[in-house]
């Protein structure tokens, strides 16, 4: 996911910390006797909380899974829980936390591409292994052998939405992103380029700052050169609250973005504005076959709620995680990464995973289309 820092609001709540005075650092964690430490960093506060918490019920489903089934090796899996605030100073921080002081084999974590890309140069200098649930950054994954992704890059999503713009039919697009967030950026350019090399044309292209409100003058903008469709890659709360401030201003048509739209906020803040909108995402709780509907009924009956994508990436990083220990014999580092490496095939529930030579998965996407106040899964897309 989702890749990335944001078009949105880093957000913190807490005492100020005094000039010149580091962060304390944390008692390590107890680990039990044999137990495997696996530390997770997400953002569980602060603006992308929404999905860091969903990622975190993902993990620990697959941690009990894990566990019930005889742990790996016959030790049991124990998850180190640390919260990066949404920032990506936190992040890199707590990766050398977690790894110097908690002694973690490896790592889990972030959501969002910026703090990703800030927290993959440590973890690679440490030499664990770190896998990513959402962030969707191509670069995330080049700060060394050992960082891993199990969710799609940015420039296959762009041609995802691209692609599915012309087959509804649209071939006048304009563009609404954030030129100094990795994630929107990148996902603008990947749009761009496939929907001009398919023949279509960018009408308008605007740019938004981040943790901005007032976007009437960008709207007003695209609203003139009349584009068929409004591609919108940035996070939930911002894409919401643009598309609310669209319609009253007689911008009636489709509004698509990427995976960072997916957070029930989305839904809360754009009310019946966002009906009718469109993004690209991982994973559908609605999506038919067997494997989504086994883990939909587990997920359902651990939390009483359906998963979102983050939940169900973060499920598939866990267990990507527990393959390539099993497959490693055991938590040697480099063993781990080698086999981590060589994954081909792997089952996650957010698509078959095989990693390609910058250790990124080649897997569908799928199309969900907003409607009645819901995500309604639309199609999937391969690779």
């Amino acid at each position: 996911m989702l890749a990335a820092a944001t078009c949105l609001l880093f957000g913190a709540c807490g005492k100020p910390v005094p000039v010149n005075t580091k962060p304390a650092t944390p008692t390590p964690t107890p680990v039990p006797v044999n137990a495997i430490p696996v530390g997770a960093f997400l953002p569980l506060s602060g603006s992308l909380a929404a999905f860091g918490q969903a990622a975190v019920e993902g993990i620990k489903l697959a941690v009990s899974q894990i566990n019930a089934g005889g742990g790996l090796g016959g030790r049991p899996v124990h998850l180190i829980l640390r919260d990066t605030n949404s920032k990506g100073s936190e992040a890199a921080r707590i990766v050398r936390e977690l790894v110097a002081g908690d002694k973690a084999v490896a790592l889990i974590g972030e959501i969002a591409s910026e703090n990703s890309l800030q927290a993959a140069p440590v973890a690679a200098e440490l030499g664990i292994p770190m896998i990513s649930p959402g962030s969707t950054h191509a670069d995330v994954t080049k700060a060394g052998p050992g960082i891993f992704r199990v969710c799609y890059v940015d420039p296959f999503q762009g041609r995802v939405m691209s692609k599915f713009a012309m087959s509804i039919g649209v071939t006048k697009a304009a563009i609404l992103f954030d030129p100094d967030d990795p994630y929107s950026a990148s996902l603008a350019r990947g749009f761009e380029e496939d929907f001009l090399a398919r023949g279509g044309t960018i009408s308008a292209k605007e740019t938004c700052a981040r943790g901005a409100s007032d976007f009437a003058a960008q709207l007003e903008s695209i609203k003139a050169k009349q584009p068929e469709v409004v591609f919108l890659p940035v996070y939930f709360a911002q894409a919401a609250t643009i598309i609310k401030q669209a319609r009253p201003l007689g911008i009636d048509q489709p509004f698509i973005g990427a995976d960072g739209w997916e957070s029930p906020e989305f839904l809360k803040i754009g009310g019946q504005a966002v009906n009718n909108t469109y993004f690209a995402s991982h994973f559908s709780a609605g999506e038919p076959s067997e494997r989504t509907r086994t883990f939909v009924n587990s997920f359902n009956t651990e939390y009483g709620h359906e998963p979102l994508a983050l939940a169900a990436l973060g499920y598939d990083a866990m267990n990507f995680l527990a393959d390539g220990i099993r497959r490693a014999a055991g938590t040697d580092p480099a063993a781990l990464e080698k086999a981590l490496a060589a994954t081909k095939a792997f089952p996650g529930v957010t698509g078959t995973i095989t990693l390609d030579a910058d250790r990124n998965p080649a897997k569908p996407a799928i199309v969900v289309r907003v409607d009645a106040g819901k995500f309604n899964y639309l199609e999937t897309v391969a690779p």
